[in-house]
């Protein structure tokens, strides 16, 4: 490979922003934010809409979080009015 060219590979924290469910993986992401992990350790924490806890695939139902439309949802995520 050639050097300086590939991100760093490091442990990530993914939190579900809806259901607050974390899971701990590797990733080349990053993120300001910090999180103390189960194994004393602090990780980078990168929030997710949507994760395997809220997915319907995997939960079984539908489960509606936000009654806005799309953008709705944009403007309350970026706090735009």
């Amino acid at each position: 490979m050639k050097p300086n060219v590939h991100p760093e590979y490091r442990k990530v924290v993914f939190m579900d922003a809806s259901s607050g469910y974390k899971f701990l993986s590797g990733s080349t992401m990053s993120s300001n934010e910090t999180i103390e992990w189960e194994d004393g350790n602090t990780y980078p924490v990168v929030k997710v809409d949507v994760s395997s806890d809220t997915h319907p695939f995997y939960t079984g139902r539908q489960k509606f979080t936000d009654a806005g439309g799309r953008v709705d949802r944009f403007k309350k995520k970026y706090n735009l009015k």
